[in-house]
């Protein structure tokens, strides 16, 4: 099944890109994978995850995907 992936700011470098193609967002994962199991799939470090959104709601990374979700997963940020 296929979902919507976006890492902002820092944690975008996690997103695998070919050479010379733009980044892509959507990604192919089997039935039952969670949000966690994909970021650890993708090697990002769940330390400098702070916020993480399912389909605009707050999730805790534990929730299992479904066919055309879409996840936000957001750095500690500052600012002024």
């Amino acid at each position: 099944m296929k979902i919507e992936l976006n890492l902002y700011a820092s944690l975008a470098r996690y997103i695998p890109r070919e050479a010379g193609a733009p980044c892509n967002r959507i990604f192919e994962v089997g039935e039952g994978t969670t949000i966690i199991a994909l970021l650890h799939h993708l090697q990002v470090p769940m330390d400098k995850v702070k916020l993480i959104f399912l389909n605009g709601l707050h999730a805790h990374g534990d929730e299992i995907l479904s066919e055309g979700d879409r996840v936000g997963v957001f750095p500690p940020v500052a600012g002024g």
